[in-house]
């Protein structure tokens, strides 16, 4: 076994190096050999993947014999596990090939900016799935932050402001209140869930109609009358379009500040899931509820706890759409709901509950972002990207129900 473990480790290693290598050399040779407009910037690409690969097998740690067994699995079973992953990198290199262009450091962080907000949804709704829930109210809790905050960041010249009296108030206040709001809105999921034991489906399909309407009560208030809310203030809309490095050298255009944000997001919800009583608990209540009570979780606590902190998620998650975008409508989010689950279940979070990952829902996340973005970037019309994005859905959705069979 340990044998085994060794050779794994040498794989990566010498992988990464040999990748790492290559991209050195291609980097130094593209503008002799006249390869710049062919290759764009795939030497920085295999640098920071090589350079990955091997720290992978340089940090990888000595595997027990249960764990070495489980990974000395068939190819088969490996090809299944790892099958829409391995497909979006066939698409990338058809896409590399079709469109060179696709090969350059500014659409690597277009794709991340864009995964940013939905990354954070996804976070949020995957606190729902691991307790076999789910949270159909997601996407109209981001719009209702989106109107909210911008509702009340709009200039003091602005023709059509929304609040024609409200004083400039400080930035952090309507993002509070856009937060507390959909923060309430969440404890009235848990409520419904933990108190009544009512469905997630049926409860968050309930309050997702119920916030709608409230949120578009809100938008129609005289004088805006459901006009689209504009004229954000420059101090709010930094938030979501701040560029970071941006002058690091000529060309780059910068890293969006969204990106960051993500990424610390990221780091906090793996530490409440890895590191705390809480996410600890919220994997046992997915696993079996019932052995949860038996061994003294308070579930309704725990359930109002997922449902709150999934709803604060989403909340940042609409401030930061509103900001990106300097303004905001009633529709905001309709739908992120869909895309976020389906980025989690393809992330490895299964359906049936207490199985998931922060990383897992990351590579969903990206995997869905890298599709879309390029097949838009050869031109695949529209209909035809929804088509394939439902059959990464139910290929990712069978590959789970496969997985909790066997298991």
């Amino acid at each position: 076994m340990a044998e085994n473990t060794s050779r794994s480790k040498k794989l990566f290693t010498t992988c990464g190096i040999v990748i790492f290598a290559l991209g050195i050399i291609l980097y130094f040779a593209k503008a002799p050999l006249g390869l710049n407009r062919k290759i764009y910037d795939l030497p920085v690409f295999l640098i920071i993947i090589g350079a990955c690969l091997a720290l992978k097998g340089f940090t990888a740690k000595a595997k027990t014999e249960e764990e070495a067994a489980l990974a000395g699995r068939s190819f088969t079973e490996f090809l299944t596990n790892n099958a829409i992953l391995l497909a979006m990198l066939v698409l990338v290199v058809v896409i590399c090939i079709l469109q060179p262009r696709f090969m350059q450091i500014r659409v690597a962080l277009d794709i991340l900016t864009q995964s940013s907000t939905k990354l954070i949804m996804a976070l949020g709704i995957c606190f729902t799935l691991l307790i076999a829930g789910t949270d159909l109210s997601a996407g109209r809790m981001v719009g209702l932050a989106a109107v909210i905050s911008a509702s009340m960041m709009q200039t003091a010249t602005y023709a059509n402001r929304f609040f024609p009296d409200l004083p400039q108030v400080a930035v952090w206040l309507p993002i509070i209140a856009a937060v507390a709001a959909c923060m309430i809105f969440g404890a009235l999921n848990g409520f419904l869930v933990a108190k009544y034991d009512m469905h997630p489906f049926i409860a968050t399909l309930a309050v997702q109609v119920i916030i709608y309407g409230v949120c578009s009560l809100y938008f129609d208030m005289p004088p805006n009358n459901s006009q689209p809310i504009g004229g954000i203030r420059s101090d709010f809309s930094q938030l979501g379009q701040m560029r970071l490095l941006s002058g690091i050298y000529k060309g780059f255009p910068g890293i969006s500040i969204l990106i960051p944000i993500a990424a610390v997001i990221c780091v906090i919800i793996w530490f409440i899931l890895n590191k705390t009583v809480f996410g600890k608990n919220v994997y046992a209540i997915g696993g079996n509820r019932e052995a949860a009570v038996v061994a003294g979780i308070n579930v309704f606590r725990n359930i109002m706890g997922i449902f709150i902190l999934a709803s604060c998620l989403y909340g940042i998650a609409g401030v930061l759409e509103a900001a990106r975008t300097a303004g905001a409508t009633n529709n905001y989010g309709n739908g992120y709901e869909l895309d976020a689950i389906a980025a989690c279940v393809v992330g490895g979070v299964s359906l049936n509950g207490g199985i998931g990952k922060v990383g897992g829902i990351i590579m969903g996340v990206l995997i869905f972002t890298i599709i879309q973005y390029g097949l838009q970037f050869i031109n695949v019309s529209p209909m035809w990207q929804q088509v394939i994005k439902g059959v990464i859905i139910a290929v990712a959705v069978a590959i789970d129900l496969t997985k909790y069979r066997r298991k």
